[in-house]
């Protein structure tokens, strides 16, 4: 073969043939970032707490029980909804069984009424919590 000439068969052999794998290892290293980072994204319920000076933060190094109160009037224990005030201290006594602290944050909308607050700390006292925590944020500078 003369230089400058070249074999029939090599020119479209090299480029039909695409390599795959550092597009399977980008893939694998997006499912990784994405699968890290999904629980961090799950909030739980949607609330516009009220902001204080000085709000009082959770205890970090354990897991709070939180109940909630949206603006809708729906209650949530955790990320559980309770059909109803009447259901709360069922639910709470069910929940605190299992634990030896009976802590529980109350985090309530800043547009529910106060008295609809006051009726969901009266029921989660009645359930046998010993502390009763109110959950709030500080203003946004």
């Amino acid at each position: 073969m003369e230089v400058g000439q070249r074999s029939s068969g090599s020119t479209g052999s090299s480029l039909s043939q695409i390599n795959v794998t550092p597009f399977v290892d980008v893939m694998l290293v997006l499912l990784v970032i994405f699968m890290v980072t999904a629980p961090m994204m799950d909030k739980g319920v949607e609330v516009e707490l009220p902001q204080v000076e000085q709000a009082p933060n959770l205890e970090s190094g354990k897991e709070p029980l939180i109940v909630t109160l949206d603006r809708a009037g729906n209650i949530f224990v955790g990320k559980s909804k309770v059909s109803g005030l009447d259901q709360v201290g069922p639910v709470l006594q069910q929940v605190l069984k299992g634990r030896k602290d009976t802590e529980v944050y109350l985090e309530a909308d800043n547009l529910v009424p106060y008295g609809k607050v006051v009726q969901l700390m009266a029921a989660i006292k009645k359930s046998g919590v010993e502390r009763l925590g109110m959950v709030a944020e500080e203003p946004s500078p």
